[in-house]
């Protein structure tokens, strides 16, 4: 009988979105935080948050086993890094919300090219190394990252709003959840497709959350828009239900 494999990242279910929309809506008040509120500025805090996912992803890739709270520490560590690096992108260096939104996506498709290439998928349920796992983790910061910009672009460009950005990236969740259930599209591609637009949406709901009322927003300081999430977070992590994921090589009950 072949050795069970044993998974690192949680099996995908309700209970996963539900604590990824979290932490991604964590990881704009947070590095909004340390970045404005301490004013630390964007290439600080982006230094900070990077060093953070660099402990925090090595102790993942070390770790020879699925921890709930390891696994969503470096969740974490990623939308706050891509908070902190898309808004130096765009703000600091001029680039823009379009220039960035594009330079971003082109990142993330040769992230999942390479990895494809190295190792002939890019399902979550092939995270059976730890170079794949490697990767996995480079395509989440560039779709966390990816995730900040469209979210600004958003919210700041086309007139929606805070709340009208969330609105259309909910539309947009809610139709991959349609191709889902009554398409034949791969679940990888849709798993990927709402990995990336939670981002967005938890950007537009954290900027909801911290911004000015004469902005759109509801005016919460964001220390403690982010400590309501973070324990928002932890309750989830201990009470919703959370399991490894599958391998293909794994022997099923």
């Amino acid at each position: 009988m072949d050795k069970v494999r044993s998974s690192k990242v949680p099996e995908v279910t309700l209970a996963f979105w539900i604590i990824k929309i979290a932490a991604t809506t964590l990881g704009e008040t947070g590095g909004d935080a340390v970045s404005m509120t301490m004013h630390l500025g964007y290439a600080v805090g982006s230094v900070i948050f990077i060093a953070i996912f660099v402990v925090a992803v090595t102790a993942q890739i070390a770790a020879r086993s699925f921890h709930p709270f390891l696994y969503w520490t470096v969740i974490v560590a990623t939308t706050t890094v891509g908070t902190t690096m898309a808004d130096f992108a765009d703000r600091s260096l001029g680039i823009g919300y379009a220039g960035g939104a594009s330079m971003l996506f082109a990142l993330l498709i040769a992230s999942l090219g390479m990895w494809y290439w190295s190792a002939g998928s890019v399902s979550v349920n092939s995270i059976v190394s730890p170079k794949v796992e490697m990767f996995y983790w480079g395509t989440i910061l560039f779709s966390q990252t990816l995730g900040t910009a469209l979210g600004d672009w958003m919210a700041d460009s086309t007139g929606l709003g805070y709340e009208g950005g969330a609105l259309a990236f909910g539309a947009g969740l809610a139709l991959v959840a349609a191709a889902y259930f009554y398409t034949n599209v791969s679940h990888t591609l849709l798993f990927w497709s709402v990995f990336i637009l939670t981002r967005p949406l938890g950007a537009t709901v954290g900027d909801l959350l911290d911004k000015p009322i004469a902005d759109g927003g509801f005016a919460f300081s964001r220390l403690t828009a982010s400590a309501i999430l973070a324990a928002f977070m932890v309750a989830c992590i201990l009470f919703l239900p959370q399991r490894a994921g599958r391998h293909p090589g794994e022997q099923h009950p």
